[in-house]
Parts: structure tokens; C-alpha cells; sequence
């Protein structure tokens, strides 16, 4: 494949898959700003490989590579909430789960929510993906996949019940 074919269809791939991404990017990284760094982040190491990514493993690449890279910013910041100032939010992408009505409510849910928990649950309910594959995709056992999957859907359901400005703190 030349390099005109490799860039169109690295294009299309990334035209076909942008929501899904974006989706991703938003659910982990929790503002629209943040979620477009970590997938553009994605798409430009994806890029670089392009030639060597199996197309029917490059979702699962850039899932992981969207995973890592927020992994990656969280580290750089000695653990703490990355916010941008006074830049207003702009609707999410709703392609992929129009079922999640209020994400105004689940995205500081989900912030709160230690990294793994946060991407396992996001893997699982965002991604429809079985937990063979999540495991696969975050280098851990089904097992762990499992027991991460059960303490972030707890610590979801007290969060939920605690007052907003308890759970954004």
C-alpha cells in the first residue's frame, strides 16, 4: 500500500470511528476539551503505526491507547483533576449510548472514580465490551476486571446518593 492509501484509509478509519472515540475520550477524561486531547493523542501514535495495526484490532489499539494516554496526563499531574477554566462545555457526542440522559450527573460520578474502575466501567457499559476483552485491552485478569467492575458500580451507587458538591469536591 502506498502512502496516498495508508493515509486515506487511516482517514476513514478515524472518520468512521470519531464518535465512538470521542465517547471514550469523554467518559474517562470527563470534559469535551480533555476527551479531544486524549484522542487526538491516540490517533497520532496511531498514525505512526498505521502500517502495522491489524484493522480488525484497531479499536481495541486506540481504546487502549485513549486509556493510556489519560493514565499518562493523571500521572504528569501527581494524581489531581485536570479542569479547564472558563471554557464552556459543549453538548457530547450521543452516537453511541443515547440511553445515559443525564451526563451531567454521571461525568462527576465517574471523575471521582479511581482510573482503573473508571475504565473498566467505561469499557464495559460504554463499549458493550465482554470481560475478556477489557482484561485484553488493560493488561489485567478477568478476575480483577470483575472484582473493578464490582467496586466502581458501589462506589457509583454512594456517590449517587451523596449531595453534588460532596462528589465534585
Amino acid at each position: 500500500m502506498n502512502d496516498a492509501a495508508v493515509r486515506a484509509d487511516f482517514e476513514a478509519f478515524a472518520r468512521d470511528n470519531w464518535s465512538t472515540l470521542m465517547s471514550i475520550g469523554l467518559a474517562v477524561a470527563g470534559s469535551r476539551a480533555e476527551a479531544e486531547d486524549l484522542v487526538q493523542t491516540a490517533l497520532t501514535n496511531a498514525f505512526v503505526r498505521w502500517r502495522r495495526i491489524h484493522r480488525d484490532q484497531a479499536l481495541a489499539y486506540l481504546r487502549r491507547s485513549i486509556l493510556n494516554a489519560n493514565v499518562s496526563r493523571w500521572r504528569r499531574h501527581g494524581g489531581a483533576e485536570l479542569t479547564v477554566a472558563d471554557v464552556p462545555e459543549v453538548e457530547p457526542p450521543r452516537a453511541v449510548h443515547d440511553g445515559i440522559d443525564d451526563r451531567q450527573t454521571l461525568l462527576p460520578l465517574l471523575r471521582a472514580l479511581p482510573p482503573r474502575q473508571r475504565a473498566v466501567l467505561v469499557l464495559r457499559y460504554l463499549c458493550d465490551l465482554p470481560d475478556a476483552e477489557i482484561a485484553e485491552t488493560l493488561d489485567i485478569s478477568s478476575t480483577t476486571v470483575r472484582s473493578q467492575a464490582f467496586r466502581g458500580l458501589a462506589t457509583l451507587r454512594t456517590l449517587a446518593t451523596l449531595p453534588t458538591s460532596e462528589v465534585t469536591r
